[in-house]
């Protein structure tokens, strides 16, 4: 969507000085680079900033379709070829899915961000995924999203 690709672009450039919040609602937002799945091309999107103990919950509603976003296949074909941007700069960050009692902890935390993610988990019949970001200090020697972002 051009808001989105509009949205990155913005955040990027001013270092998240602008564009920082999901479009009128204040709430701030991280920028998200991945590897694509079958493309091998990055991939950035906007999601919003639900960060504890510097930790990043990556929640793959998608309004509550009934399927996963296209992002979701990203993280699951290359969980460390990932950047996180909050702030000015990018850092690496390695994802992995969580489930059990980590994952509720992680959605009690996203809704308390974002509310309508409880109305998405009611709207749709799939267990909506949610990824965990940790930082790390370098991606994969097969050549990062953030290396090639820049």
């Amino acid at each position: 969507m051009q808001w989105v690709r509009d949205q990155v672009e913005t955040y990027e450039r001013t270092g998240g000085r602008e564009a920082g919040t999901l479009r009128d609602t204040g709430i701030p937002v991280v920028i998200v680079a991945m590897r694509g799945a079958k493309s091998g091309t990055v991939r950035k999107i906007a999601l919003m900033r639900v960060e504890h103990d510097g930790d990043y919950a990556l929640v793959a509603s998608k309004g509550g379709a009934p399927d996963n976003p296209d992002w979701y296949y990203n993280l699951v074909a290359h969980p460390t070829e990932v950047t996180v941007q909050d702030g000015p700069e990018p850092f690496f960050v390695r994802v992995r899915l969580v489930d059990g009692a980590e994952y509720d902890e992680w959605w009690q935390r996203s809704v308390a961000v974002f509310a309508p993610y409880a109305q998405y988990k009611e709207k749709t019949s799939r267990r909506i995924p949610l990824f965990v970001a940790t930082r790390s200090t370098t991606a994969d020697a097969d050549g990062a999203a953030a290396k090639r972002a820049r």
